[in-house]
Order: structure tokens, then sequence, then C-alpha cells
């Protein structure tokens, strides 16, 4: 049995504590926050239940599963159904269906003529030779500037609230880039992948967006019960201090340890905070560029606009929007409304608007029920739900600097034996890669 310290009770530090327990090992999680779940939060208000932080996840690793599964809860993992494959993209203020197939990929207005009937020939182009090539120039080059436009740029702006312009394949996208890398194509290299034997375990990926019954603070509630309540020290920052090969963890005037082990879960850019004799050696370990976002959940008790029959919308930067992209939660998710309501998570500012998230209040919501009101239809804009959530840092961007974080981290963990370094400054922004991040550190450990 080893004595192990978790900082940060985000979901990567609760996915390590409960493994590192569950393998018989004695957790202590330290949390600046006073409250357990990082930024994944849920709360209720005039009948809706809405997300201030992460909305939803994908089960695109089957540790998301198996999480619920080792937790007795596998009944509360809530998979939405077929219909959030319907993604739509805004073109000239028009919602139109993001293609999902041959037929639909021939008749879309989203994409040009010369970029449709350019795909079967993408096999056939020059591999890419530049390994930090931006996700812009990877796309431009193998699919055309159209599918760039309104499929990429979208996506990255909706789920990174980023831009391809500066987004590095290599580090934010790894499995598209080596399609590319190790098979030459996007095609060839999907086809090779589906020919490839998939262990009986990875069934349990199956690509949907999920949540938990009753909003993701009930994962993290269910996550604290089992690590139990009295291992974890909330409200105070944590300070490491290394001492003979051990570890002592000072927050406020308390003192705890010593610990065999420290695992980093927090973000990248507070990485110093907690370990003050690690920054002179490693200066780029706290390296990051995180994305300013403001979350605005809209509820409706009566609704008006247009049919919501899928995942969401997304604003390319083409079309000038205010707004990043709507997402139709009472669609998704059973309960987040009142009967015959309708809950929305509206996103905004991002890469593309940082500034926003500092307008005034009143400037603040005026703009967006405008922007709202007119993508979604909506005749008379009163909703009965307007809550604004603003993240200053909410999303780390994988650009030139990821390399240099991710060296930082080797090194510190080289240096001082016993720290295990994760977060989502490496390795991925997702629910299932900070799931599967917290579970394989507990391993490591």
């Amino acid at each position: 049995m080893k004595n192990i310290a978790i900082i940060g009770a985000g979901i990567t530090g609760l996915s390590a504590a409960f493994y590192a327990k569950k393998a018989g090992n004695s957790v202590k999680v330290f949390e600046k926050m006073s409250r357990v779940g990082g930024v994944m939060h849920t709360l209720q208000k005039n009948g809706f239940t809405y997300e201030t932080g992460p909305s939803t996840g994908s089960v695109s690793l089957p540790e998301v599963v198996e999480l619920y599964e080792d937790l007795g809860i596998q009944d509360l993992l809530e998979q939405a159904s077929s219909i959030a494959g319907n993604r739509f993209i805004l073109k000239k203020g028009k919602l139109c269906a993001l293609p999902s197939g041959l037929i639909s990929g021939l008749t879309t207005p989203l994409f040009s003529w010369k970029d449709k009937f350019g795909m079967p020939f993408e096999p056939f182009r020059k591999r890419g030779t530049d390994p930090n090539e931006s996700l812009s120039e990877m796309v431009r080059r193998r699919l055309g500037q159209s599918i760039l436009d309104y499929a990429v740029d979208p996506f990255v702006s909706g789920v990174y609230a980023g831009n391809p312009d500066v987004m590095i394949p290599k580090y934010a996208l790894p499995k598209l880039y080596n399609l590319e890398h190790n098979h030459g194509s996007f095609i060839r290299g999907t086809i090779a992948k589906m020919k490839e034997p998939k262990p009986e375990r990875n069934k349990k990926a199956t690509k949907k967006v999920f949540s938990t019954q009753g909003g993701l603070s009930v994962l993290a509630e269910h996550l604290e019960k089992a690590i139990g309540k009295e291992n974890f020290v909330l409200g105070l920052s944590p300070v490491v201090v290394q001492e003979n090969g051990k570890f002592k963890i000072v927050a406020g005037e308390n003192s705890f340890g010593p610990f065999d082990n420290v695992i980093y879960t927090a973000g990248a850019s507070h990485i110093f905070e907690a370990l003050p004799f690690a920054q002179e050696k490693f200066p780029g370990a706290n390296q990051v560029l995180y994305a300013k976002v403001s979350e605005v959940a809209i509820g409706f008790n009566k609704w008006e606009g247009v049919p919501l029959n899928g995942f969401g919308a997304l604003m390319p930067s083409k079309e000038k929007r205010n707004i990043l992209g709507i997402l139709y939660m009472s669609t998704l998710f059973k309960n987040r409304a009142p009967k015959g309501g309708v809950l929305l998570s509206v996103f905004v500012g991002g890469l593309r608007h940082p500034d926003f998230i500092d307008l005034p209040e009143d400037k603040f919501k005026e703009m967006v029920c405008k922007e709202v009101a007119d993508i979604m239809k909506i005749p008379n804009m009163k909703p009965d739900l307007f809550e604004v959530t603003h993240h200053e840092e909410a999303i780390p961007q994988y650009d030139l600097k990821t390399p240099v974080r991710e060296e930082a981290y080797k090194g510190i963990e080289k240096a001082y034996p016993g720290i295990l370094m994760g977060g989502n400054g490496i390795d991925g922004i997702g629910m299932a890669k900070r799931i599967a991040q917290g579970r394989e550190l507990a391993g490591r450990v």
C-alpha cells in the first residue's frame, strides 16, 4: 500500500483517486475549490437542470463505461439516442445538416462541387512532410477549402473554442494525423483501421454522446462518496514540498503527509503554484494557451423555434456570428427541462471572440438573445432561464506550445521520482481522455 496525494478534484483527479484507492492505496485529494468536480458542475433552477462546465462527453473509450460499472452506477450512464448524430452547420443564415454519407455528401450545400468531386482523389494526394503543420493547412491540402470552412472550422470552434490555423493535428488530433502519417491518406487510413481486429472490450466504446442522469455533478458525487469524503481537502491551494525522497503537502496552515507519490491533475497554467521547485528547471511546463469561454444556459417552457432534432448547431468563422455553437441539451438527455420545455447550451467567446467574456452583463445578454433568436427562428425571445458562466481558462489549445509542455512534464517526472503528471494540459481534453488518463496515472503508481 502506498500513500498518494492527488492534486485536483476534477474528473482526472477523481478517476485517479478512485482507481488508486480501489487498488488498495491510501489517497488524499487536494482541491482549491470548495467542492469536487472541477469545472464539471450541474445546477437546477426553474425546473431546468443545466451544466456550467462540460455539457457532454463521448463514449470514445471503454474506460468511460468501466468507470460507471466500477462505481456500480451503470444505470446512471445516459447515452444519447441516434438523433444526436444529426449535426447542423449554419450557412447563409440557414441550418444545414452535416453530411453523414455519400448521397448527403453530394447534395449538401455546405461544400463546393470542386471539393465534393475531389474527395475520391484524396488517397492519391501527396503525404504531408511537416509534423507541425496546422490543421487548416492539412485539411486544405487533403480535402479542400470548403470542407475546412464548413466542417472542420466549426468543429474546432465548437469542441475546442479554438482556431484551426493554430491547432496542430499531431498533438490535438493524433488519430487524424496518424491516418495520413501511417497510411498516406485519411480514406486509406480509415479503411485500414476498419479492417483491424477489435478487442471485445472496445465494443463498450459506442462513440455516443453521454452524460449522467441528473447531470455530470452526479458522477462527481458518486466518485467523492467512493473515495471517501474524509479523504478530501477542499478550499485550499496545495503546495508540494519534497523531503528525503518523500513528499508533504502544505495547504493553508496545515501540513499533510508524508506521501510516496504525488499525482498532479490540475491545469497546466497553475503547475508552479503546486510545484514551485520545478519552475527553474522546467519553465515550459506552464506554457499553455487557454480559450476563454462563456457558457449560457437558456431555457424555454414553450418552444417556438426550429425543430431540435439533433445534437446542436455550430457556427463557421466565415458566417461571422457572435456565438460559437448551440447544444440541444433537452433533446440529448431526459429531464433537463420542464415537460414541453427546451434547454439550450450556448457557447460564446473562444479564440474567435475572447473579448466577449468581458462585456457588460446587459450587453452580453442582448447580443446572445439576438443571435439565438435569429439562428433558431424564435419569434418571441423571452427565455424562462438565462444563466451565464464565464470561464477565463476553459479549454487548453494544442498548438506549438504543446511539445514544450509535454517535454517539461516528462522532465519533472524524471527529476522528481514519485511525482506523476496529468491534467488536460497533455493527452487531450475530452471526458473520455480525462477518465482514461486518471486511471492510467493510478495504474502507474
